[in-house]
């Protein structure tokens, strides 16, 4: 600051030095940043849009060419399997052929069954796509979106036979014909532009399995120092393990002939929802011990230095092995202060439990779950460094189960059911003359959003690019395309709305609307070889094509709608039955699949949340976390038990604990038996430790001890959200 100012009063030095003025700005400035995506485009964004928009193009102008009779069928195919990676479209490609095929053979049967009987043939339809949007609801990925497209394609067709039954086949043949033209400018196009396909698709699934792992190594470290804050500040990694799990699938196309890399991807990312899981437990033994070990702080702080530094280190492949030897050295530590423990613990002359036993065991149960902590680090980087490279003769499989809603799915398919039904009685009581291209629309709406979470939000960003569509292609209907003959200028004329379209595509804030825009775009304009697109046929069907969008929201938002609080009773109370399921299954379940199933309950929860969860939002992540925590410490539990390494009065202490553990209700009411239980076998097992002989015994009880005491904490802890017998509320909590 200048001497002259040091003179002056406070207040005008403060003004003075321009530090307390808002930064001014152009007029429109906001709005203006708001289209940046419009008028400064990424160069990714630019080349997907440019060479979407020459795809579509040439399957335009080839279905021109070959006559057909629906040209713009053909672009709409282009901009419904364009996505941003080459691994997205070729799946989505391959599975729209799939779905495709299915929908034009029901098609052909459903019109073949039901020739002039509109009662009988309506219902038919509805239940069909109520049922493709049922399984579809049970899917992932693209399969997901194979199984709606059977459904809404034999809509189009069967709808499009209506008026002349008798060419049912040539009209399939044709439908089919749009598609695999559309299919195949798409990929022709997109393969020009891609480079180093397979090396980016493997660079791509490195970054993010590193990425993965770092953030969990980061967490588990801070944790270690105290912050218990950083769980929930890397509770969002759940999230994106599943889509990076979603991803893998895309990546495995992108790499054509491969191995078993993405398998080994699946199996790291698994893990390191494990490695979270067990930070979690770590915390409750530390807490639930209530006491400080100064030979576990000392091993702590050694094994916190070395997770700060893994992120850095996995840039290197020629650090893999230095890691997992460190690693291995680190779990040394872990094991010889187990054994130093015990080895004190058996020379002492004390007999019966004092602090210093106690402590010792502590000790032991302390070490012992970082020493599986740090085992299950190593099993992640062992997976990471399987998925960079093929390895001969690699017969290794590996899938995330996910979270299935069967309850949602049946709401889904009535809701399919209801919307194309009603629309089909609206045609048959009002005989609208695009009644057809209504109820068509109605079936695509339906088929597109049935199976979305929450399907009202994703309808309103597509009426509002629908919108957008009538508006765009009304200037160019009526003011542009009445003036050319030849395809070069139609060409000329659609290029820069559809490229505005792509760019919209790649854009996360307009991406809704422009998916919607992009697909009805052609289809508005209509361009054809005999015909050309007047305004009265204009005008009916862009009003046919907003009201079968505006009936689809209003079908969503008054049939069985969107409940986020049912949803989360729902996943609630399957929560619980899994635990119970888990302590008494036969065979055991595997971890994989707990472990699936939990992350994606999660992911959804994150999804459901927005930007700023509220206080119930922020209870079940957490109860959902500590319901994964338990799950899988009870399968480590039977685990000891297969070993049959444990005295008989063990072994019954714990067979008493899964047996209550089997029955859990969920309805805690004053008592929490099943917490009390397992605390009593906490204790049943301390003192048959003490008293046990058998070394390989001890340590087998000091691994139940350890996960009966994550057991119990998280039971006792999150006592309101495991009461299934109310809704829960974050204030039940407190």
């Amino acid at each position: 600051m200048p001497a002259d100012l040091n003179r002056l009063p406070p207040v005008l030095t403060r003004l003075l030095s321009g530090k307390h003025f808002p930064t001014i700005r152009a007029p429109g400035y906001a709005r203006m940043s708001g289209l940046k995506w419009l008028y400064a485009p990424t160069p990714e964004a630019l080349a997907f849009a440019v060479r979407t928009t020459v795809a579509a193009l040439m399957a335009l102008t080839i279905a021109m060419w070959m006559e057909l009779d629906d040209p713009p069928w053909a672009a709409m195919t282009v901009w419904i399997v364009a996505q941003g990676s080459r691994g997205e479209s070729l799946s989505k490609a391959r599975w729209r052929l799939v779905g495709t095929a299915v929908g034009a053979i029901s098609a052909v049967i459903l019109v073949c069954a039901f020739p002039q009987a509109p009662w009988l043939f309506f219902p038919a339809i509805s239940i069909w796509i109520g049922l493709c949007c049922m399984c579809a609801t049970l899917v992932r990925n693209f399969r997901s979106y194979a199984l709606v497209l059977s459904g809404y394609t034999c809509a189009i067709i069967a709808l499009a036979a209506t008026r002349d039954p008798d060419n049912i086949f040539m009209i399939t043949m044709s439908r089919t014909t749009y598609i695999v033209l559309g299919i195949t400018c798409e990929t022709l196009v997109a393969v020009l532009f891609a480079h180093n396909l397979a090396s980016s698709a493997r660079r791509n699934m490195r970054q993010k399995i590193q990425m993965a792992l770092g953030s969990a190594t980061d967490a588990v470290a801070n944790l270690l120092a105290g912050d218990e804050a950083a769980f929930i500040r890397s509770r969002a990694l759940f999230g994106t393990i599943l889509s990076i799990n979603d991803q893998i699938e895309f990546s495995e196309v992108e790499m054509g002939p491969h191995g078993h890399e993405g398998d080994h991807a699946r199996a790291a990312l698994a893990a390191v929802s494990v490695l979270l899981s067990r930070g979690l437990g770590m915390m409750a033994r530390i807490k639930a011990l209530e006491t400080r070990n100064e030979q576990f702080t000392e091993t702590s702080l050694l094994t916190r230095t070395f997770l700060l530094g893994v992120p850095a280190r996995l840039e290197n492949d020629s650090e893999i092995p230095h890691i997992q030897q460190d690693l291995q050295d680190l779990r040394g530590v872990c094991r010889q202060r187990i054994i130093d423990a015990l080895a004190h613990e058996i020379s002492t002359t004390i007999t019966t439990e004092t602090a210093e036993v106690d402590d010792l065991l502590n000790c032991r149960i302390l070490h012992n779950a970082l020493d599986e902590l740090l085992g299950e680090l190593e099993q992640a980087i062992q997976e990471f460094d399987a998925s960079q490279h093929e390895i001969r003769g690699d017969h290794f499989h590996f899938r995330i189960e996910a979270h299935r809603d069967f309850k949602e799915a049946a709401y889904n398919g009535i809701r399919a059911a209801v919307a194309i039904g009603a629309s089909a009685a609206i045609w048959e009581v009002t005989a609208w003359a695009n009644g057809i291209g209504f109820i068509t629309m109605v079936a695509v709406t339906c088929g597109l959003f049935a199976t979305r979470e929450n399907p009202v939000v994703g309808t309103m960003n597509f009426l509002r690019g629908a919108c957008w569509a009538v508006l765009v292609s009304g200037f160019l209907v009526l003011l542009f395309l009445p003036r050319p003959a030849e395809f070069e200028m139609l060409a000329a004329v659609l290029a820069l709305p559809m490229i505005a379209g792509g760019l919209a595509a790649r854009n996360p804030a307009t991406a809704g609307a422009a998916a919607s825009y992009c697909l009805f775009l052609p289809n508005l304009v209509g361009p054809g070889n005999q015909t050309r697109l007047n305004e009265i046929a204009y005008f009916n069907a862009s009003f046919a094509l907003l009201c079968s969008i505006g009936f689809a929201v209003l079908i969503f938002r008054a049939v069985l709608p969107f409940d986020n609080d049912e949803e989360r009773w729902r996943m609630r109370n399957r929560t619980l039955h899994d635990l119970r399921h888990l302590a008494s299954a036969q065979p055991m379940p595997r971890t994989q699949s707990w472990i699936g199933r939990n992350t994606d309950r999660f992911s959804r929860l994150i999804r459901h949340a927005g930007p700023t969860p509220t206080p119930t939002i922020e209870a079940y992540l957490q109860g959902t976390l500590s319901a994964m925590t338990i799950g899988l410490n009870i399968i480590r539990l039977r685990v000891v038990l297969e070993r049959g390494q444990l005295p008989p009065a063990a072994h019954r202490a714990i067979e008493l604990f899964l047996t209550r553990m089997s029955q859990f209700s969920g309805r805690y009411g004053r008592f929490g038996r099943t917490a009390r239980v397992a605390r009593g076998a906490t204790r049943s097992l301390r003192r048959l430790e003490a008293a046990e002989a058998n070394i390989t015994s001890r340590i087998e009880m000091t691994r139940a001890i350890a996960y009966l005491l994550v057991i119990s904490y998280e039971l006792g802890a999150n006592a309101a959200f495991l009461d299934a017998s109310q809704p829960y509320r974050a204030s039940d909590a407190s």
